[in-house]
């Protein structure tokens, strides 16, 4: 069960908040339709119980809080609007990098792409989906981890009556197994037609909490929908004889020669066409909705009682949707005097063996063209019942995934399978290791042109010119890719308020950005020596003594920058921030080490020398006597100007996130 008690968003600057002391619950085995008009805040509530928003309250996942839940993917699927990836990886690296990050297995991406027909698109690019497929993808990233609840904000907006009718097969599917369906939605009939419970909402506050039948019979009107080429004289008549008989009714002229009468019935307007000549094309009762939409201009008022004006949806119905499943939202009485209903306990429209849904059939009213003649006026029914949702269909149960085995013990290798799969799923790597080794070998052999060019500048590529030689850079802009397009392009849907603070996640991703930082430096120095051997032959190159200190000072550069870059993308939620992190570097704090080491120079300065043997004796065991020559070479490259910079910003960076994460909850 999902249980919401007292979510009350964050106002800014004394604006009235978007959600308001908002609760309610969702039963297991049941869909729950969030029912409100755009900017009433639904999506602030959905994200606020994903703990995306601030505010106060809290939502309990089977009497769990979210950040309580060890695995979010388990317990909860996200659907939010657009498909959550960078749009230039495919739709199975998609899914087998959150398989990582969910721990299952990476098989379950194909049988999920399978499930909700996305098979023959498996190397298909995000950028490239149509919105059906994007929501089709979407849904199959949400049910990857097998979820016990599926948060939906708006999933058919935009779709057509086929895929909206598929989608809502899969919900039903997935609620009577036993999960439970939370959804938002602006539109009043889809409400009562797809959902078994409808939480309605205004402004952040809960106006009511009905069953469907309830919803449909309470907030639903019935109407008469009237079309006739003597619209205004037909609308002119039917206002008069309702004031003379002081009935509230209520006549709204739409598009065209149609009319919608509210408090009427077929039978009443028919017979006054009929004493007034009056020819009709269409009549039939149908059901409007009391939503907050805007009504359109009305032919003329009606009698004393006020009855709210009608919505924009409702006007521009003109009968069922000849698309879309009939329900209890779309009861249909011709001027013949047929009632064309769904039949007790039938389905209200047919389940599908496969994903693909054929189109439903639905009612229709009358054909355009066809007289309502005076035998046909005088047989016309009474005012129709208020509707009562039917009988709910059968879910198919091979719309739904396998489910899955047990939760697996963790494992410290789903989070580096998941960061490798980030890593080597997108163009973007390659050809930011590409530009680095073409511009580092460009600038090396330039560089070597000039004979008093030192040959640790020639190989690192790094001209004065530039603040940082091109592998830093790519190191710095690899790290902080890391972080900045998880919240660009957002992939761990139900757990991103908790799961980018995760420190086993902040692990793989320090120890994945630092090989590929070593990485990295060690192919632009092969490139570059490849490159000046090939230019100027082997007798420039003359291995210095130094080269373990020069090594170890190129890959100390590399590894900062990389991690600079990455945790200032991951603090900010920005890949811009983390590159100007690892800008910051060279051009702002390293000027200021070096004008504090002016400052200072008078001063005495004490020796570190003998501080490998004096940890030594600290240690609870000897290690071997070459690693104090290590450790004095490494204290050497902190003392120097960009060594103290970097380890000036990474202890910065390091404190500030591990700061803010204790503060969001951050969990292993």
């Amino acid at each position: 069960m999902l249980q919401a008690i007292g979510l009350t968003s964050t106002p800014r600057r004394n604006r009235p908040p978007a959600v308001d002391d908002l609760t309610f619950e969702a039963r297991p085995g049941g869909v729950t339709a969030l029912l409100g008009a755009t900017g009433s805040g639904k999506s602030t509530a959905l994200r606020m119980m994903l703990e995306l928003e601030p505010g106060r309250g809290v939502t309990y996942f089977r009497g769990r809080p979210l950040h309580r839940i060890a695995h979010p993917a388990r317990e909860v699927g996200v659907l939010l609007g657009d498909v959550p990836g960078h749009p230039a990886r495919t739709c199975r690296g998609q899914l087998r990098m959150l398989c990582a990050a969910a721990g299952v297995p990476a098989s379950r991406a194909d049988d999920m792409l399978d499930i909700v027909g996305l098979a023959g698109l498996r190397e298909q690019r995000l950028g490239t989906l149509s919105l059906g497929m994007e929501r089709r993808l979407a849904l199959a990233a949400a049910l990857l981890g097998d979820p016990h609840t599926l948060l939906l904000d708006e999933p058919a907006a935009g779709l057509s009556p086929r895929e909206n009718h598929w989608l809502f097969s899969l919900l039903r599917a997935h609620a009577a197994h036993g999960g439970t369906v939370l959804y938002t939605t602006a539109d009043p009939k889809e409400a009562a037609r797809t959902a078994d419970h409808v939480v309605t909402i205004d402004q952040g506050r809960l106006i009511a909490d009905q069953e469907a039948a309830a919803f449909a019979r309470t907030r639903l009107r019935p109407r008469v929908a009237v079309r006739t080429p003597h619209a205004a004289r037909l609308a002119a008549v039917v206002s008069r004889e309702a004031r003379a008989a002081q009935r509230s009714v209520e006549v709204v002229a739409e598009e065209g020669n149609r009319l919608c009468v509210y408090g009427s019935d077929c039978a009443e307007i028919g017979e006054t066409a009929f004493r007034h000549g009056v020819l009709l094309h269409q009549l039939a009762h149908e059901t409007g909705d009391t939503g907050p939409a805007p009504a359109p201009a009305q032919v003329s008022t009606h009698a004393p009682a006020h009855i709210p004006a009608p919505t924009q949806a409702s006007a521009h119905a003109s009968g069922p949707d000849p698309a879309a499943p009939p329900g209890p939202a779309a009861t249909t009485t011709s001027a013949t005097g047929t009632v064309s209903t769904p039949a007790a306990g039938a389905p209200e429209h047919p389940r599908p063996p496969m994903p693909e849904a054929q189109p439903v059939p639905s009612a229709s009213p009358l054909p355009a063209g066809a007289v309502a003649t005076g035998a046909t006026l005088e047989q016309a029914e009474p005012p129709a019942p208020t509707p009562v949702p039917a009988a709910r269909p059968r879910p198919d149960a091979s719309l739904l995934p396998p489910p899955l085995a047990p939760r697996p013990v963790r494992s410290p290798l789903r989070p580096f399978r998941y960061e490798l799969r980030r890593l080597l799923g997108v163009p973007v790597t390659y050809l930011t290791a590409a530009a680095v080794l073409v511009a580092s070998a460009l600038l090396a052999v330039f560089l070597a042109r000039f004979g008093g060019t030192p040959l640790p500048t020639v190989l690192a590529a790094w001209p004065g010119l530039l603040p940082l030689p091109p592998a830093a850079l790519g190191a710095g802009l690899l790290g902080a890719l890391s972080f900045g397009d998880e919240y660009r392009h957002p992939v761990l849907s139900s757990g991103r308020g908790t799961v980018p603070r995760r420190l086993g996640l902040l692990l793989a991703k320090v120890t994945v950005t630092a090989a590929t930082a070593l990485l990295l430096a060690f192919l632009v120095a092969l490139a570059d020596f490849g490159a000046l051997r090939l230019v100027y032959g082997g007798d420039v190159i003359s291995v210095p003594e130094n080269w373990p200190a020069l090594c170890a000072s190129w890959a100390g550069l590399s590894l900062g920058c990389a991690w600079a870059g990455l945790l200032a993308a991951g603090l900010f939620r920005a890949t811009a921030a983390g590159v100007a992190a690892v800008l910051a570097v060279p051009v702002v704090i390293t000027p200021l080490v070096q004008l504090v080491e002016r400052t200072l120079a008078g001063a005495s300065v004490r020796s570190i020398a003998g501080l490998p043997a004096r940890l030594r004796e600290l240690a609870w065991t000897q290690w071997p006597y070459e690693i104090d020559r290590w450790l004095l070479a490494g204290a050497r490259l902190v003392a120097q100007p960009v060594g103290t910079a970097l380890v000036l910003s990474l202890t910065t960076l390091a404190c500030a996130y591990l700061f803010t994460g204790l503060r969001r909850r951050a969990r292993w």
